[in-house]
């Protein structure tokens, strides 16, 4: 079966695609169908999931001869075509959300008997995506992460630092901010462990985010101005950081500071030339 995680750019979905549709020019049977729901899932992160369901409409037919792999693949990028990180709250209708919750689970119970756990800790955890109440996403990210936690497999590891921020986002709703951290701090160890830099500063961001909001504003601060300037070292300031920084400001009473950082806020999110 074709690798297809050194052929994907999160980042960059329209990259992507180019990628997939190279490969698929040269590939046949299964790695022809696999490539194909990725192109899907290419649109669904682009937000054009009516062209998603329309290329996993052409594949129906020759889904169920499939690998478990390609099945398993098939139904997950279309429950993400119902219900996704990329949705905005007026798709998230009852019927967007049986529908994402059908093949979600569908995918889940064939990457379960196929031990593809790895598959079977993302079907979970998009069940948190269909949900909108955080206690009912708190649970179904504590059920990817038991998942992840019970796999004897490296792939389904590699998983354990989003599910680990997924956990503590939904307890920092749920006000659980002591339990928020704990899960941030271990999402951060495996951002660490797995060396990408660019996902070490997001966790601190959400541990400095969540001090902040327990009123430990400079244990907050020195975070967020640390992760400025490393920001800006790499020429890629992070709106973000502005934000909570002049959020942080604000609340220790510095105005000039607060409104040097707005100034910065508007700055990074002005269209670029």
């Amino acid at each position: 079966m074709i690798e297809i995680s050194n052929l994907w750019d999160f980042n960059n979905p329209t990259l992507s695609e180019q990628r997939f549709r190279q490969a698929l020019e040269q590939a046949t049977g299964d790695d022809a169908l696999l490539l194909q729901t990725q192109i899907a899932r290419t649109y669904g992160l682009r937000k054009d999931f009516a062209q998603a369901q329309e290329i996993l409409s052409a594949l129906a037919d020759s889904i169920a001869t499939a690998s478990p792999e390609v099945q398993v693949r098939y139904f997950l990028e279309l429950g993400r075509t119902f219900a996704s990180a990329t949705h905005p709250p007026e798709a998230q209708t009852l019927e967007n959300k049986a529908q994402a919750t059908k093949h979600n689970l569908h995918a889940f119970e064939i990457a379960k008997a196929a031990h593809l756990d790895y598959l079977a800790v993302d079907a979970l955890h998009m069940m948190a995506f269909v949900e909108t109440e955080p206690s009912a996403q708190l649970d179904w990210d504590l059920k990817a992460l038991a998942y992840m936690e019970a796999s004897p497999q490296d792939e389904a590891k590699k998983s354990e630092a989003s599910l680990r921020n997924n956990v503590g986002y939904a307890q920092h709703l749920l006000g659980r901010y002591d339990d928020a951290i704990q899960q941030f701090l271990l999402s951060l160890a495996a951002h660490q462990r797995a060396g990408n830099v660019q996902n070490v500063r997001i966790a601190y961001w959400m541990i400095a985010w969540t001090l902040r909001v327990q009123g430990k504003l400079q244990e907050a601060l020195e975070i967020q101005l640390r992760l400025e300037q490393e920001w800006a070292a790499d020429g890629e300031p992070d709106p973000y950081v502005f934000e909570e920084l002049e959020q942080l400001y604000r609340a220790v009473g510095d105005t000039e500071e607060a409104d040097r950082s707005a100034e910065k806020l508007r700055q990074a999110k002005l269209p670029q030339a």
